[in-house]
């Protein structure tokens, strides 16, 4: 007999469905073990999938999807919706070349209505989906399931606002709570009142209460308004959104079967009515079912393979420091030394390293939320008062604050460090994560520095030099490890704008930014062995570019090669190109860099070779440039 007997019965939630209404317990408890085993083996995101699996399992339930959309934030806590979506048998690849993605995507199924890996963006989507079915005459109801961590998200307001002007019926948003604890009384209080509070009878006393209240005399409605203000504050936590103009549901148990399936039963009758929007607000915990994931869900969010027994993960593997590493020890040294310097991030205080500067300098460190935007325009805040405001974002992340890297920080020249973790290639993230944009969006801007370090030695002098720097400057560097090179004793400020030749030559000159520095000597030596001289340059810097001495070395070579972990569009190799132009150098070139393609999850080594971008492709693209070997 098969371990999971009603699962295996699911190819989809029209399945889920036809299951006897006490069988979907049952289907919940074998997905949570599914998930557990299978991430053990392939690792992903379990503590967070985990706490979620009641939530989805009840929703593909009660509500008839896909004519119903549904809408998660983000998508890590999505693995259960995967499965009950025709996906369980991918889950064996997940976030591998060719295997299905860890984010919801809308190529892979039909119950992928909106894909996302940025956080915030479900109830603009989910809205603007509910519009339309509405506007077109379709049926279907749209269903925002969003964690109360994308919740600070401001796009998530300004949905809201706009929700609530539209008095969008067929919309119903999903907080997902997993912060929020409540004793064993009062959540069982909770969840009654909640459950009671959206059946057709409550309902129609709380109509005849407010023609109750209408028909009463001015003093006496006054102060029964007052105690009516005065109960919802004691009783509920939905007053924002009420006054939303959302009707509000909750706080329900969220991992009670029989709680959510009669909640939900209720919320679509609520719709059917006409009584939309709603917000339906859910408590749970992250990495329920799951001792090891309940404990630390944390560490257990996003996870390596593990065994399932205990929990242990497998032993990092000797080896060089992480860049992440060298940054967070570096920026707590230059603090040390400098009062000025204060450290902010959106919500990642683990994932870019500064939980480490946090315990040192408490009151120097901000984590405003998944707030990139805001994020961004505090640290020009501070700035115009004379602090040193080092934001650590992942590159990906900051696309979402453009226009504040722009207006705030850029056209007023302000003091502000920008530490992009995560540029380039980021492994079983994918499309949605790749930090494969940032030169191309920042090198365009006035005042703004763009630097890059070809390793974990160099990284520490660039923030030296990028906090140094009176004005704005990003660095931005790769996840994973370093090379392992020596580290010297002090962070040293570097030149702005000061290119470095790390090997002469007269054939071919290779430019490279960033950590494919070294590949580009690999694939130097290679050359030198065929009889092909070649000069090898690490720019350091994508803005400003060091033209004179690139100008220099391409007018003796007459062939240029430039290579960067980075879009080739609008990336530092065109940079290149715009200053071979603007001097009249008539040199063979040729950008090296990662294609115009979204670009999936993978292996980043494997990823690069296939692009051409590790020491075999830059000696083979080198090849083609000079016209083969040296005679």
């Amino acid at each position: 007999m098969s371990a999971r007997p009603l699962l295996d019965q699911i190819e989809c939630p029209a399945d889920l469905r036809s299951l006897p209404r006490e069988k979907v317990e049952e289907v919940a408890s074998e997905i949570r073990a599914e998930i557990v085993e299978k991430v053990s083996r392939t690792g992903g995101h379990l503590a967070s999938s985990l706490g979620a699996v009641e939530l989805i399992t009840a929703i593909h339930y009660v509500f008839d999807t896909p004519t119903d959309r549904i809408v998660l934030d983000v998508g890590h806590q999505g693995y259960a919706h995967k499965m009950l979506t025709g996906r369980r048998r991918g889950f064996d690849r997940i976030g591998q070349e060719d295997g299905i993605a860890k984010f919801l995507r809308r190529h892979e199924s039909a119950y992928d209505h909106f894909g996302a890996g940025h956080a915030g963006t479900s109830i603009s989507a989910a809205l603007g989906m509910a519009r339309a079915l509405e506007f077109q005459g379709r049926p279907g109801v749209a269903i925002a399931l969003i964690g109360d961590g994308g919740m600070t998200a401001g796009m998530a307001f300004e949905a809201l606002n706009h929700a609530g002007e539209l008095r969008q019926r067929n919309l119903v948003v999903v907080l997902n709570d997993n912060e929020m604890s409540i004793s064993p009384n009062v959540g069982a209080m909770s969840s009654y009142l909640s459950r009671k509070l959206s059946a057709p009878m409550a309902r129609r006393m709380k109509g005849w209460a407010k023609e109750f209240l209408g028909s009463m005399p001015g003093d006496m409605l006054h102060w029964a308004h007052k105690a009516e203000e005065s109960l919802k504050v004691f009783f509920s936590p939905g007053l924002l959104f009420e006054a939303l103009s959302f009707r509000y549901v909750g706080p329900v148990e969220g991992h009670r079967m029989d709680v959510l399936l009669e909640t939900f039963e209720n919320v679509k009758r609520m719709v059917e009515a006409g009584e939309g929007p709603i917000v339906v607000h859910v408590l749970t915990s992250k990495g329920r079912g799951y001792e090891p994931a309940e404990r630390d869900p944390l560490t257990y969010h996003g996870v390596g393979a593990f065994e399932v027994e205990s929990g242990r993960m497998a032993p990092a593997k000797p080896g060089p420091p992480s860049y992440t590493g060298i940054f967070a020890k570096t920026l707590v040294r230059l603090a040390s030394e400098d009062p000025r310097i204060v450290a902010i991030t959106a919500a990642m205080p683990g994932g870019t390293g500064l939980d480490r500067f946090q315990r040192e300098f408490p009151d120097r460190f901000y984590d405003v939320g998944i707030a990139e935007q805001h994020a961004v325009t505090f640290a020009a805040g501070l700035a115009t008062e004379g602090l040193k405001p080092v934001a650590a974002i992942y590159s990906t992340f900051l696309q979402r604050a453009y226009d504040q890297v722009v207006h705030d920080v850029c056209l007023q020249n302000l003091d502000v460090t920008f530490a992009l973790d995560r540029a380039g290639l980021v492994g079983a993230d994918g499309a949605t994560h790749q930090g494969l944009y940032d030169i191309a969006y920042l090198r365009t801007l006035p005042n703004m520095v763009v630097m890059a370090p070809k390793d974990e030695n160099e990284l520490q002098h660039m923030l030296e030099t990028a906090i140094e720097y009176p004005g704005p400057a990003a660095l931005r560097y790769p996840r994973g490890n370093g090379f392992g090179v020596p580290l010297d004793p002090e962070p040293k400020s570097i030149q702005i704008g000061e290119a470095e030749l790390l090997r002469d030559g007269d054939r071919l000159l290779v430019v490279a930014l960033g950590t494919l520095a070294h590949a580009a000597l690999e694939a130097a030596d290679e050359l030198a062995a065929e009889g092909i001289s070649v000069a090898v340059l690490n720019a350091r810097f994508a803005k400003p570019l060091d033209a004179a001495r690139i100008v220099a070395l391409a007018r003796r070579t007459r062939a240029v090669l430039t290579v960067e972990e980075h879009s080739g569009q609008g990336g530092f190799g065109t940079a290149v190109l715009e200053a071979l132009a603007a001097a009249g150098v008539p040199a063979a070139a040729r950008v090296l860099a990662v294609p115009d393609v979204l670009i999936e999850q993978g292996n980043p080594a494997e990823q690069l070779h296939g692009f051409g971008l590790d020491a075999s492709g830059i000696a083979a693209a080198a090849r083609e440039l000079v016209g083969g070997r040296s005679s």
